[in-house]
């Protein structure tokens, strides 16, 4: 009978082996489980995206059209209005206001009139329509309480790296 006694102990210990193996895996699978969760996603902020995208298209708007570059100056037009669709979209409420009807009721006629201006590619009507385009930036930023953040007509070229003479390739 030793015999049958050898085959009971290890079947025994094969069985205490799987199920230390089990173990082992549940022990693994519920680490696995308890990852940390994954952080937020990035939104960002009004103020993040009126600096990376407004006030850029602002300036180079200027710059274009003090160039004579009018197809330039229509196309960071088209791309001004684009991105505050966008900011409206990523932030649909500032202090509880909606951007979308503060964007159309502050920006739509100087952005009109400075597409009129670009188009007859008259730099007297551009200066005044793009003065009052500044000024309704403002009214905004005062009107949200944010009054320190003030606009300004640009007074030189600051952007370095791009030419905005007409007809350069």
């Amino acid at each position: 009978m030793p015999l049958e006694k050898l085959r009971r102990a290890m079947r025994a210990a094969a069985m205490a082996a799987g199920l230390a193996g089990l173990a082992s895996l549940a022990t693994v699978a519920g680490l696995r489980a308890e990852a940390p969760p994954a952080s937020p996603a990035y939104v960002p902020t009004v103020s993040d995206l009126m600096i990376a995208t407004i006030q850029p298209r602002h300036i180079r708007l200027w710059l274009a059209a003090r160039s004579g570059n009018w197809a330039f100056s229509a196309y960071e037009l088209g791309n001004l209005k684009g991105a505050f669709n966008r900011v409206s979209r990523a932030q649909p409420l500032v202090d509880g206001n909606s951007f979308a009807d503060m964007n159309a009721a502050v920006m739509q006629q100087p952005i009109e009139a400075l597409a009129q201006a670009i188009k007859q590619k008259d730099i007297a009507a551009f200066d005044r329509s793009y003065a009052e385009l500044t000024a309704a930036c403002n009214s905004c930023h005062q009107a949200l309480n944010r009054a320190v953040v003030a606009i300004k007509v640009p007074q030189n070229a600051s952007v370095a790296d791009q030419e905005f003479a007409p007809g350069v390739d």
